[in-house]
Formats: C-alpha cells, sequence, structure tokens
C-alpha cells in the first residue's frame, strides 16, 4: 500500500487520519513539524507547540507507528513570518494559513517526506481529492460544510495534490471524534486548534511590533466616502474621498489594522459604532465610518491581478474577456456567494449579485463550480 507520512500536529483530526491510513494498510510514519519556537506573544500559558509535540507522540506510541519531530521554524520564519510583515507594513491582510500549507506542508515538508521515501504526505483537513481518468487531480469539498477546509488548500497545484491524502475528508468530526474515543486517544476530546497557524493564539498588535514599531497616525471619520469612475481595464469602480472626513482620534500604526475592524479604535462619542473602512500606510491614516451598513465598508467587485491568479487545473483558466459563473468565498467558514468571473486584460474581476463586505486586499478569494474548488487569488482591491 506504500508508505505515508503523517504530518501529526497533536490535534484529533491527524491523529484519526494516521489511524484510517494504517487500517487502510499503508506503513505509516508521524511527522510533526516544530514551526514556531517563540512563545513571547502568545496569549496561552503554555508555550503550544511543546503540548502539541507531546500529544503527536502520545498518539504515535498508542497507533504504533514511527514518529520524527522536524524543525521547520527557520522556513516558517523566511515564508510564512517575514510574508506577514510585509503585507501588514503594506496594508494589507495576509492568510498565513493558506501559505503555510503551500509553502510548508505541502512544499517543504512534502520534500522531507519524500527524502523519507514517502510515497504520499497525509494531513487532517477536512477536504476530499478525486483522480480523473486523464490524470486531473480535483479539490473538493469535505463532507461536513462545518469544517470544510478546502478554502485553506486553495493554492495548492497538480504536483502537490497528486502526493497528498486528506484521510478524514469524507467524515464528520463527530464521527471522527467518535473512532478517536474508541481508541483512548489523548487527543480525542481535545479542543480544536485556533490563532494563526502553528503559532496559536497571539496578541496581532504584539506580534507585529516585532518589527513594526508604534507609530502616531490619526483616525479620519468619512461619510460619504465612495465616488465612482470609469476604468478601461476593471470598468465602474470606487475610489475613497478622504477629503470629505475629519480627525476623530489616533492610533499607533495603521498597518495594526484591517478592513472592517470594529475593536481597537477607542474612540467614543458616536451614534453607531465605527468601522475600518480604509487604510493608508503611506500617510498612516486609518479611515473609520460609523455603524455596519457604512457604504465603505461594501465593494461592488474586486480584482485580481493576472500574476495572484492561480488554477488548480491549468486547463481551466480563462481567456481574455471570458466570463464564467462560480461561487465564490473571500474568508474561511463564509457561506458561499454566487459571482460572475470576468477575464480582463490585467486579472480577474468578480462581481457578486450582492456588494461584498469588509473585504480587505491581501486576503484569498476561492472560487467554487459545484463542491469543487476549481481557483484562486489574492485580492488586489
Amino acid at each position: 500500500m506504500g508508505l505515508v507520512v503523517v504530518g501529526l500536529s497533536g490535534g484529533v483530526d491527524s491523529s484519526v487520519a494516521a489511524h484510517i491510513l494504517k487500517q487502510k494498510g499503508h506503513h505509516v510514519i508521524g511527522l510533526f513539524m516544530r514551526n514556531w519556537v517563540d512563545d513571547s506573544v502568545t496569549l496561552d500559558d503554555e508555550c503550544p507547540w511543546i503540548e502539541d509535540s507531546n500529544d503527536a507522540l502520545l498518539v504515535a506510541e498508542k497507533l504504533n507507528i514511527p514518529f520524527q519531530v522536524l524543525d521547520l521554524s527557520k522556513e516558517y520564519q523566511e515564508r510564512i513570518v517575514d510574508y506577514m510583515f510585509s503585507e501588514y507594513q503594506s496594508g494589507r491582510t495576509p492568510n498565513p494559513d493558506i501559505l503555510c500549507n503551500r509553502e510548508i506542508k505541502f512544499d517543504i515538508f512534502l520534500e522531507a517526506a519524500l527524502d523519507l521515501g514517502a510515497d504520499y504526505v497525509a494531513t487532517g483537513h477536512y477536504v476530499q481529492k478525486k483522480t480523473t481518468e486523464d490524470g486531473i487531480h480535483h479539490l473538493i469539498a469535505g463532507t461536513d460544510k462545518t469544517k470544510d477546509q478546502s478554502y485553506f488548500l486553495c493554492q495548492l497545484n497538480q504536483q502537490q495534490l497528486s502526493k497528498a491524502l486528506f484521510p478524514i475528508g469524507n467524515l464528520h468530526k463527530s464521527q471522527v471524534r467518535e473512532i478517536a474515543l474508541g481508541l483512548d486517544l489523548v487527543t480525542a476530546t481535545k479542543k480544536d486548534s485556533q490563532g494563526l497557524c502553528f503559532i496559536g493564539k497571539v496578541s496581532l498588535p504584539d506580534f507585529l511590533q516585532q518589527k513594526l514599531k508604534p507609530q502616531r497616525g490619526e483616525i479620519i471619520e468619512v461619510e460619504a466616502s465612495w465616488q465612482g469612475f470609469e476604468s478601461p481595464q476593471w470598468g465602474n469602480q470606487w475610489e475613497l474621498r478622504p477629503d470629505s472626513g475629519k480627525v476623530v482620534g489616533s492610533h499607533n500604526g495603521a498597518y495594526y489594522f484591517t478592513i472592517g475592524q470594529r475593536k481597537g479604535l477607542f474612540v467614543g462619542g458616536k451614534t453607531l459604532p465605527l468601522f475600518v473602512i480604509a487604510l493608508d500606510v503611506k500617510k498612516n491614516i486609518v479611515y473609520v465610518g460609523q455603524g455596519e451598513n457604512h457604504p465603505g465598508l461594501y465593494r461592488p467587485f474586486l480584482k485580481i491581478l493576472n500574476s495572484d491568479i492561480h488554477w488548480v487545473d491549468d486547463k481551466k483558466r480563462m481567456n481574455h474577456g471570458e466570463s464564467r459563473d462560480y461561487s465564490v468565498r473571500i474568508r474561511y467558514r463564509q457561506k458561499l456567494f454566487g459571482a460572475k468571473i470576468e477575464q480582463t486584460s490585467k486579472g480577474l474581476k468578480i462581481l457578486s449579485n450582492e456588494p461584498m463586505k469588509s473585504v480587505a486586499p491581501g486576503q484569498f478569494a476561492s472560487w467554487y463550480d459545484g463542491d469543487e474548488l476549481v481557483g484562486s487569488g489574492i485580492i488586489h482591491s
């Protein structure tokens, strides 16, 4: 059945994934990725990676499979953490979990597994892979729609998918817990991890202040915030009118905020709560508007530049002037919404059936044909 290296994370999902593979007759090796060693910015009392590593070891012993710890902290710093700093410094909102899967789990980790002689790597993601007769690997949403993690894998390519197995993708979370309880695994009732991939819960300003130092700036409230104009590449679009605003407070750095953010502004005396609607990191200005229905929170369409478009199956790439109807998601667990995607000379244009709320440049949009994730891209604006 071949050798499979399982990314044992110390959670219940990867634990059961390893068990299922062993039951199917695979030779299984458990490999724990040590990607983060600095607990100075985490909000947990314990250093999360130590506890997770110990739990992964106990699972491996229970399942009677070999176990190793792989230190990828240097690569994680270079490919994920430095990317986060760069994106926030540019006023964009990154998704490190998506990059972690593309750059760490299914790149550096995959290479290490192949060096061990593995035929495949496996993870505990709630997602499915189907391979058709033409040899194309399709990324399908997990059976448990409340736990579907296809969005986090939206940047994987055909080579990466060819070596990937997702043993629990056809199960519901309750079934996974039941299997783990039946095996008396230490992870059976363990809570799902939260926060940044492999780091845990963090105070984002404290985390960013490792490199992005506090810098005093203005908070400007905007009322009539958007004006329309015509673009030859993108059609009708909107831009911020900063001259219509007034200073209502101050902040310690525009790059500590994201579009749609409500908490952390510390500006009182308003009829409705304030929300961040735009950032200018060059001038160090945070633009805000009153109320969750403020027009500045909404976008009539999104842009993805050609250089940031990714198709799981490159044969589905669109030609200039072509458009297709897809279901779109711009954040994890968000309900899919209908949209038309057009290929322009500069990139993709996503036009939703309804205006899209609290979308930040740097986030990933993914689009689906039914349950199949067919492409993704980094939102430019």
